[in-house]
Formats: structure tokens, sequence, C-alpha cells
């Protein structure tokens, strides 16, 4: 013990000294001075120790005791904010009421180490509730009772990306529902022996038969009922990199346009990652030949010179009415005019282009004239379009021309369209209407998702066709999708103007979407910044001071800036669900935020091209700089912004505010430095893909980092049920009736989870034990 208690002195020092050193850092950046005075505390106590002063030990007591006050005036009564403050100056004053008599052989050992267990007592019980969730949102009494609707289990396809092509991922299905989900198993798993990426593939069912797909492209047709393949079809597909696949598309012939022998008379459709339209039978996997050369349509047509990865599409293609509606991928940042941004429609039989909308050309309608390609460097979409077949319109979400992070030299039409929600005649291709969700975009805040249509009281009786857009910013855009103009207030506020190039061309004002809740996205400040401990809390606080940060839209420039949300977002592609009944939106968000920096042309290091599009650098060949990026973390590879760092929400789109929240899964996974704790402390953890919801109140969901898939109580956000997964899921579940047995299944693809490195090839459906 006198050892230890030697060791202990020494370690005690050591950590005074740090955070001295470091506290006087951050003083003298304008920062909190409680870290140099612990400091200083923690190094006068273990002089004292050291020389047998029983007041060392009462010095350390009284830091952890004072810490308290200090924590609550900075942060409120917020969990996770306490933990990060409270938990290190307990640990250690633990430790010094142990080893203190070993030091002091004349004070009242008894009373010492019953002080000790005390702070064992207390450092347990915080450790314990961080295994429970902090930060939850509840209905209020403002959100309307929840309805309980009797669903329809007679058996209906899931035929498009969202369930349909309004993207409510909605089943009207309640054999599975809030009373019986516990009872939920796993019914068939399926293997594509393909694990070349992570699968974010959201798979189609018709019929008795499910079609899913590769992050290469392979598709498999499985039976419906046991997941056994009936085909597969190889399209020979290769990227260098960015290999997705997230979804299909499926047309059925009328009756009238069948072949004699059926052959494509139900086809399905999809967009490879070598920019090339395939369509095939969905009852063989054979090549539809009617259908360009040989069931093959070559999306470079038109399109110029396009470098080996540089352009071709990473979602599923959009089906309205007799047309396939395509946009496309662009290598984010790696110079200046990269493919167009054209979307395309092409004939769903014969494969030959009905339209076209270059929206730097407009006079471009089909492929452009000989000797031109469509307008390089506009913008582009490169998730999944909405259709509204009632009003003949087609919902593109745009991103932004590329580089994202340097619009010095941007032509016209992309401060007109960048992170734009465009409205385009499905007929014609002609644009309807527009909405800006960020203007002069520097920030990568492309709109990401397919928006969501749903019809919403107009509080006069009748309905209004509003359009949900979810954007990276955490902002949501209720429009009405007639118009284009909001249905919920958005107002134009200003934002800061100073610190970035000088050259460039900020916007003085962006539009906020205040009808609407926020999510995700609050304003970081010194006393936000976190840590797993006091010590790394210290050195995010330090990393804070040094870093530009005036709030939303910091503008980029060459000192390190943080932005907040970070360019995963807020709200990425996983898009939302929704309870038709009760007009109830369910997202799932990501609260990390980013670092960027340009980087003069002189200064900047050109790599060969990068393997993903968000970092760590990236030249902006073209512009004056480069520039790096980088999530906000500590050394210990941890979020430097208190949790949760992920949520799932409901938003009650009737009385537009939030109904519920709760944390997005658990650290069970995760660990400093990459090592797995398995601790699951339910800390909410960024998330990809999207949800899934049901009329028997469910809501699924399965795009965490800890390896599960569970279901949610639509009504209130409470976990009624998990399933843990072999590795983790990156894709939105989806739900079928067997139109064979009638047994209801749930389904997602099972590849990798978001930042984790244990990829596989598992399909899985769930199903009610037999008998339930």
């Amino acid at each position: 013990m006198k050892l230890l208690a030697a060791l202990f002195c020494i370690v005690l020092a050591f950590i005074g000294l740090g955070l001295m050193g470091g506290g006087a850092l951050l003083l003298s950046l304008g920062g909190s001075p409680y870290y140099a005075i612990t400091g200083l505390a923690y190094f006068v106590a273990a002089v004292l120790l050291w020389r047998r002063k029983p007041l060392g030990a009462f010095i350390v007591l009284l830091v952890a005791v004072f810490t308290l006050p200090w924590a609550l005036w900075e942060s409120g009564t917020n969990f996770w904010a306490l933990f990060a403050r409270l938990m290190s100056p307990i640990a250690l004053a633990g430790f010094a009421l142990l080893f203190a008599p070993a030091r002091l052989p004349t004070v009242d050992r008894k009373l010492f180490h019953g002080g000790a267990l005390l702070a064992a007592i207390l450092f347990a019980a915080g450790f314990a509730l961080a295994f429970t969730p902090h930060e939850v949102i509840r209905p209020s009494g403002d959100i309307p009772a929840y309805k309980t609707v009797r669903g329809d289990n007679s058996p209906s396809d899931w035929t498009s990306y969202g369930r349909s092509t309004a993207g409510d991922r909605y089943s009207p299905f309640d054999q599975i529902n809030r009373g019986n989900i516990a009872k939920l198993d796993l019914a068939w798993t399926y293997r594509t022996g393909r694990g070349d990426g992570v699968d974010q593939n959201t798979p189609l069912q018709i019929g008795d038969t499910v079609y899913t797909c590769t992050p290469t492209d392979v598709i498999a047709a499985l039976d419906a009922d046991t997941g056994k393949p009936r085909w597969t079809f190889d399209p020979k597909a290769s990227a260098p990199y960015w290999q997705r696949c997230r979804g299909l598309g499926y047309y059925r012939m009328p009756e009238e346009r069948r072949s004699p022998d059926g052959l494509c008379s139900e086809r399905l459709i999809q967009t490879t990652i070598d920019a090339r339209l395939i369509e095939i039978d969905s009852r063989t996997g054979a090549p539809c030949t009617d259908f360009g050369d040989n069931g093959t349509v070559q999306l470079s047509q038109g399109m110029g010179e396009i470098k080996t990865g540089y352009y071709f599409q990473t979602s599923a293609p959009l089906i309205a009415r007799n047309l396939i509606v395509i946009g496309g991928w662009v290598t984010d940042n790696q110079e200046v005019g990269e493919p167009s941004g054209v979307i395309r429609a092409f004939n769903v039989v014969t494969g030959e282009l009905e339209w076209a909308w270059d929206l730097g050309n407009p006079a471009i309608t089909k492929l452009p004239p000989a000797g031109e390609t469509y307008t390089r460097a506009t913008p582009n979409m490169w998730t999944t379009a909405a259709f509204d077949d009632k009003l003949g319109l087609i919902y593109a979400p745009l991103g932004n021309t590329t580089p994202d992070y340097y619009g010095a030299n941007r032509q016209a039409f992309a401060d007109q369209y960048n992170a734009t929600l465009v409205a385009l005649d499905v007929t014609t291709g002609r644009e309807r209407w527009k909405f800006q969700t960020v203007h002069h975009d520097i920030w990568d805040y492309d709109l990401p998702a397919q928006p969501l249509l749903i019809d919403l009281p107009d509080g006069n009786g009748a309905t209004v066709p509003a359009i949900l857009q979810t954007t990276k910013r955490g902002q949501l855009f209720l429009l009405n999708r007639q118009t284009g103009l909001p249905l919920a207030e958005v107002q134009e506020k200003p934002v800061p103007q100073t610190g970035g190039a000088p050259e460039e061309k900020l916007s003085p004002t962006q539009p906020y979407s205040v009808g609407m809740p926020t999510i995700g996205a609050e304003r970081v400040t010194e006393q936000r910044a976190w840590g797993l401990t006091m010590f790394d809390q210290l050195a995010c606080r330090i990393a804070f001071r040094k870093m530009r940060y005036d709030g939303d839209f910091t503008p980029i420039g060459t000192h390190p800036a943080l932005q907040q949300p970070g360019n995963l977002g807020g709200l990425n592609w996983g898009s939302v669900s929704v309870d038709l009944p009760n007009n109830r939106a369910f997202m799932n968000d990501i609260r990390v935020p980013s670092i960027f920096a340009l980087v003069p042309r002189a200064d900047y290091v050109d790599f060969a091209l990068v393997t993903t599009a968000h970092g760590p650098s990236a030249p902006q060949r073209g512009t004056p700089y480069g520039m790096t990026t980088e999530k906000w973390t500590s050394r210990l590879r941890i979020p430097c912004t208190q949790p949760p760092w992920g949520t799932l929400t409901a938003v009650d789109l009737n009385t537009r505010q939030i109904a519920w929240q709760v944390p997005a899964g658990t650290a069970e996974q995760l660990g400093p430095f990459k090592i797995k704790m398995n601790l699951p402390m339910s800390m909410g953890l960024p998330t990809y893909a999207g949800t899934s919801t049901t009329a028997g109140g469910v809501v699924f969901f399965a795009g965490f980092q800890d390896y599960y898939i569970r279901a949610y109580d639509a009504e209130n956000g409470n976990e009624l049920w998990k399933y843990p997964l072999p590795v983790g899921s990156s894709a939105t579940p989806m739900t079928y009736i067997s139109p064979k047995t009638g047994k209801q299944y749930v389904l997602v693809s099972v590849g990798g989870a978001a930042n984790s490195t244990d990829i596989s090839d598992y399909v899985l459906a769930f199903s009610l034990k037999d008998g339930d």
C-alpha cells in the first residue's frame, strides 16, 4: 500500500502539472480558469501528501466538492456534461482518501477509508447511470393523442426505394405490432457472398420475391418466405471507390403492351457504379433486349470527358409513370469543371432519352447538340427524387457544384441551384418551381435525402399537398408541393461574414425554417465542449478556443473553422418514414461537428484521388486552395461535443413540434483508440440509413453503431425490441406480407455500420414465431 500511495502522489503531481499547463493555455485563450486552478490544487496536494501532510488529501476532496457547483453553473443538470466534469475529481478524491493513511499513519483510517468508500459509491452510481438513456424527450400535452388504427394485412408490394414514390416508408400492416413484437425472431438469412463494401441497400418486394443488390450491383431474387435465391444477375460493374447500391426500380408493363411470352412484362431497373442503366426481367434475371442496347443504356452519353470514378449513380432510380428518372454522383472536391449534374428521364420500355434537364443550359432538352456536352459543374442530384402522379411533378433535391468549399469562381447557375429543391414537370422535364435551402453554399450542405410527400390538414377541414425536405443543417423545410411556398414559416437571418477566403462572395443571410423544429444543430460553446474525462475535455476546450467559430455558417478560410452540423449532417441520405394516420415523421441524425481549412495552393500537397469524398483532404484543382477536413474529436477519437451524438426523433407534422426523441443506440462496439470496450453506454451515436414505420405502431431502425436492429413505439419512443446483428447495418429496414403464407416479415441488409471496419454480406428477415 505504501508503494501505491507513493505512486499516487507522483501521478497526482503530473496530473496537476498537466492541468496547470493546459489550464493556463486555455485561460490565455479566454477560456475557463477552472482547470488551471484545479491543476495547481492537485500539484500542491501531491506535494503535501508526499510530505505526509493530511491537508493534501483534504485539498483533493475539496476539489471534488467545489467542482459540483461549478459544473452545475456551467451546464445545469445535463447528465453527460456532469459526467465529464465530476467523475475524474470523484475518482481522484477516492484514491487520495484511500492511499492517504499509508502516507499519514496518525490519521483516522476509518474516517479516510469511509470517505474513499463514499467516493467509490458515487463513482459507481455515476457510471451506472451512463447505461440509461438521457436527454430523452417524451410526448408533451401539446402533442395530439396517438391514434391506433386497424391495419390492412393484405399482401401489397414494396415497389420503390421509399416503398412508394412519395418516400413515406409506411406499411399498412399490423400483424407485427406493439403488443407482440417482443416475439419477433430471425426467420431466414441470405449471404450475398459479396462483402465488398458497406451495404446500404433497401430491397424491393414484389409478390413472393424479394430483390436485393450488393454494393457492386449484383442483384439476387430471393424467395420471400425462405430467403433461398432463385437467380442472381451480375452486371460486372466496378468503380475505384465508393461502391453503393441503395436500391432498385421496378416497372410492370400494362397488359396491352406485354409480349406473348411474358418476357420483361415486369422489369427491374438498376443504375451501376460504372454509369450504366440496366433493365432485367424480374422473373428470370435475363436482360430486357428491347431496352437500349440489349438491356443497357450508357449514362456517359452527352456527358463529355468522365475520368475513372468521377461520375456514376449511388442511389435508387425513380420510376415515374413510364419514365426512369436519374441524377448522378460526382467525386466531390477534386477539381472544377467535373461532369454535369443533368437530370434525365429515359423511356422505361425502350431506354430512349425522353427529356433532360440541364440547369446550366435549359435549351438542351434531350441530347446536347453535336460537339457539345451537358453543362459541366452544375449542381447534381445524388440522392433519389420523389414523385406526385396526381400533380405530375418530380421533386429533385440538388447538391452543390464541386468543389464544395470554395465558390468565388462558380458560375451564376450554381448560386441559383446549389442545395435547392426543384419541382420538374414529369412530361417535359421543365422546372415548375424551386426552393433554396442554402445560399452560396460553401459548407457541403447538399440536399441529401429523398423528400417526403404527405397531405396535411389545412386548418379548414381540408388538406394541403405538402413536401418535407430534410437537410444536413438539421433544418426541416415544409412546403406546399404544388407551389413551392413554405407551409411552415421560413426566415432569412444574418450570418457571419468575416474570416473566410478574401475573394469569397458570402450571402449576408440564410434561410431558417423557424416554423419547424431544428434537429441536432445546437450552437457549440466552450462549455459544450466535451471529453470522457476532465483531461480530454480540457484538450477539446483548448481546440475550440483555437478555432474560428461564429455560429452557423462560419466562413471557411485558411484558419481551421468549426462547422456545426458537420458535412455529414444533421440529417443525411436515410430520409424519413411517416406514420400516415398520425402525420408523425421519424428521422435519425448525426451530431458531430466538422473542422475545415483551406490550404493555399503553394502549400497543398496534391495526393492521388482520395478514397472517400469527405476527407481528410482534397485538392480542389482549379481554385487557389486545396482543403482539409476532419471530425472534431479528442485524441481518444471521441467527439468533442457532449452526447448524444445521434438521435431518433419523431416530429408531429400537425403541430410541427418534436413528439419524442431518444439517443440512437449505445457505445457497446466502441471505445478509445478504436478498442471495443463492450460497454453499452447509452450515448447515442451517429447513424446512417433511415427508419421504417408500420400501422402496428412500430418504428424500425438498424443503422446503429452497436450492431442491433431495434423497434420503437411510434407513440412515445420506448424501445420495444432489439436483436443483435452479426455486424452493423447501414440500410433502411423494409417489411412485407408474404402472399403465400400471409406472414409479415421485417427485412434488413446487414453489411456494416458507419465508422466500423466490420463488413459483411447478410440479408436478414424477421417474423413472429410460429403460432404467435
